[in-house]
Order: C-alpha cells, then structure tokens, then sequence
C-alpha cells in the first residue's frame, strides 16, 4: 500500500507502517531553511494578529504552506514551491486567496518580500 490509500486507525497495536508511509520519496517539501524562513514570517504576523493559523501540504508536484486569518476561511496567502517551475518563472510563489501570483521568483526570500512589509529598507 502506498501513502494515503489507509486510514491511520486501520493500523492496529504493534503494528509499523511501511517505510514508504513514513518518508513518501515522490513528494515536494520543503527543506528545513524554507520552512525556518516561512515560519520566522508566519510568527511575525500571527503576534501583529494578521494570521491565525496555517496548513502544509506535501504533493507529488509541489509543496503549498497555506496561511488563514481564521481556521474556518479559505487561506489569505498560499506559498508554493514547484521545483518544475525553477528553469522557467521560478519555483516559489506568493498566491493570494483570489488565485492571484503575486509574486514568483527563484529565491524565497524575494518571494516572500511581497507579503513581508516588516523587512522592508526605508533610506534616510
């Protein structure tokens, strides 16, 4: 069986899932540096209360980090990662919850300038 095709409570006591359940090898993720630069954004914006809570979803073709003002709405910002797109338009984006690309680009840190108005440089 591979990842997702069972429930958790079908395994029973003693029982291990199979290690392709554990670290599923065709799917995106993110790496820790992503992830520790996503959610440094994420910490900022839950404590100036713009955010409230947040999803990940690994895919087979991309990774998505979804952010929600509210549990119960649809995400305000999903970040992306599509290593497909990397030669082309870049593998991360900033999608709004309109489906709009605001922002798409090979760094994340560029990418994520556009939701980040906290690090912006204001010359004297």
């Amino acid at each position: 069986m591979s990842y997702g095709d069972t429930e958790p409570s079908e395994f029973h006591g003693g029982e291990a899932p199979a290690a392709s359940f554990l670290a599923p090898a065709s799917r995106v993720t993110f790496d820790r540096r992503e992830l520790n630069r996503i959610l440094g954004l994420y910490g900022r914006k839950v404590a100036a209360g713009e955010w409230r809570d947040y999803a990940i979803d690994f895919l087979k073709d991309r990774a998505v980090f979804s952010v929600f003002r509210r549990a119960s709405e649809v995400p305000v910002y999903r970040i992306e990662k599509s290593p497909k797109l990397a030669r082309r338009q870049g593998a991360y984006s900033v999608i709004s919850a309109t489906g709009l690309i605001v922002r798409r680009g090979h760094e994340l840190d560029g990418v994520l300038r556009a939701i980040d108005r906290s690090l912006s440089v204001v010359a004297s």
